[in-house]
Order: C-alpha cells, then structure tokens, then sequence
C-alpha cells in the first residue's frame, strides 16, 4: 500500500496484500461493534446527510446532532427547503450560532438546484453532487459514500494523522490520496469511511487514546511500536512550560473545582494576563476547550450569548 524508505534507502511495503485484508477487517469490526451514535449516520437519505455535512464545516458533532434535528423538524425535505424564503434559512443558522451563514444560503440554492434542474433527484457521484451549490470534492465525496456508497476514499485531517501514524504515508497529499484508495475496500465506501473517520476522531486524535480506545490498528501501528504520534497536524512536542499541554492541565484542574464556567472567568483562572480580546484571550481559550472537547474530557454549551465550559463527566 504505502512505502516508508528503509536504511538502506530502499522503500518496502509498509503492508503486504494479506495485511491489508487484515487492516480491513480490524477496522470494520471495530467500527460496526461500537461506535458514535450521530443520527444522520442512521440514514441513507441525500438530503439529511447533505445537512449533516454542511453543519458539521467548522463546527463540533455534539453540537450539531441539535441544530441538525431542529432544522429537519423546520425543513423535513428538500422540497420543504427549496419552498422556504432564504432569510428563514439564514435566521435559523443564526440562531443556531453554525457560524458562515453564506452556508445557509448556499445550502438553500442547493435544494433548489435539485429540485429545480434534477427534478427532485439528488446526483449520486461525487462529481455531479458538486455540481451543487456549495458543495465541493470532500462534501460531494462524503454525501455519495454515506447516501450512495458510491464515493471514493475520504481524505481529511484526521484520515491523515491516521495513516501517517500508523503506517508511514509520506506527508504529501498525492500519497494520502493514493494510500487511503489503495486501503478502501471497493464498493464499501460507506462503511469504511465512517470507520476510518471515527478511528482518527475517537482513537487517534492529537492525543492518541491507543488503548483506551481499543485501536484496532495497533498492531501494524508504526506510531504505537515506536512512540513517536508526530503527525502533519501534530508537530514535535514543545517545552512544556507555557504550552498548550501547561495551559491544558490548568483547565482541567480549575474546572475539576467548578461545576461550570464562562470562558471569561476560566481565563484568568489559567492565565494572569488573559484580557478577551487580548492575544492570550478568548479565542486562545475557546481553541484549548475546544480541543479538550475533542478529546473527550471537557463539555461546552452556549448560554445567553456565552460559551460555559465543564469537565465531561
């Protein structure tokens, strides 16, 4: 599949033929026994998927399983959708605070797309689903594999760190490309590319959680043997004093004292020098929370116009 250049400065398969039928099935088993239970994975229909993925640009899952049921509940079709005046469609995003309202709009022109030229019939490629408004290659791609099982392999930041952690694809993305097309089982796009997703969420994230998540790859995993999880995303660690590890462990620790804080009052908390708006401020806060909310350990809702911050439990 992908090669990693030896000492020798010869390059060898990093998996043979008969690994990779191995690679396959590990993963599928660990994706089919347990796994995140978002809704639209609970469905086959273009429509709800295509909402799915347009929410999810940019924006944390959880957050997305409300506003994306609120806005089926408003929109339950595409028909709906297209009959809707545009302005109601923006408010609700709005609203929902899903961020790049031009989303909304394009979202909208999209469903009038298809029942206006497609006569009501979503395109099931990945090249003629960009022929939507706002749809580009990993959106038409992710709508064809989950709606269709019709798309090519997935390659997105976290399939990346996966395949660069695990088996050496070269930093490049003509090789994610072919690597991750070398690895997916034909005609199974579908499945596997929620399960190749789900691993680089849920096991391999910049924290890898190996074994505690039961990583189904550790055993062909280069990072896991050596112990080295660089990754493109995920440069050599630094010093810890003033990292985002130090900053990290002092949010965890402050929120472990409280049960629930605004990111106004967390910040002083950690840092003599937060100001809001300041360098060190709320959006260097919001990114430390929002990656402790990847990785599971700290939850965040909206209230009132503010962002409130609590260790998961």
């Amino acid at each position: 599949m992908s090669e990693r250049e030896s000492e020798s400065g010869e390059t060898d398969a990093v998996l043979s033929d008969a690994d990779v039928d191995a690679v396959r099935a590990a993963l599928v088993e660990w994706y089919e026994t347990d796994h995140r239970a978002f809704p639209w994975r609970r469905t086959e229909d273009p429509y709800e998927i295509l909402v799915s993925e347009v929410m999810s640009q940019q924006t944390q899952l959880d957050r997305v399983v409300e506003a994306w049921e609120a806005f089926l509940d408003r929109w339950p079709t595409v028909d709906a959708l297209a009959a809707a005046e545009r302005s109601e469609v923006v408010g609700f995003w709005t609203d929902q605070r899903l961020g790049y309202n031009n989303r909304a709009r394009y979202l909208h022109e999209a469903a009038e797309q298809v029942t206006g030229e497609f006569d009501g019939e979503f395109p099931e490629t990945p090249e003629g689903l960009q022929e939507l408004m706002g749809v580009g290659p990993y959106t038409g791609n992710a709508v064809a594999s989950f709606a269709f099982d019709a798309g090519d392999a997935v390659v997105d930041t976290n399939v990346k760190r996966v395949l660069y952690r695990a088996f050496g694809v070269a930093d490049d993305d003509e090789e994610f490309e072919r690597a991750a097309s070398e690895l997916m089982p034909d005609g199974e796009s579908r499945v596997w590319n929620n399960a190749i997703m789900e691993l680089g969420g849920v096991a391999c994230g910049k924290t890898p959680k190996c074994d505690e998540a039961g990583c189904p790859w550790r055993r062909w995993c280069h990072a896991y043997e050596t112990g080295d999880f660089t990754a493109p995303d995920v440069p050599e660690q630094p010093d810890f004093e003033g990292s985002r590890r130090q900053f990290r462990g002092r949010i965890l620790r402050v929120l472990g004292e409280h049960d629930e804080l605004p990111l106004d009052e967390l910040g002083p908390r950690i840092r003599v020098d937060y100001t809001p708006d300041g360098e060190y401020g709320r959006e260097w806060l919001r990114g430390l929370v929002e990656d402790l909310a990847d990785d599971g350990l700290v939850e965040l809702r909206e209230c009132d116009g503010k962002t409130l911050a609590r260790l998961r439990q």
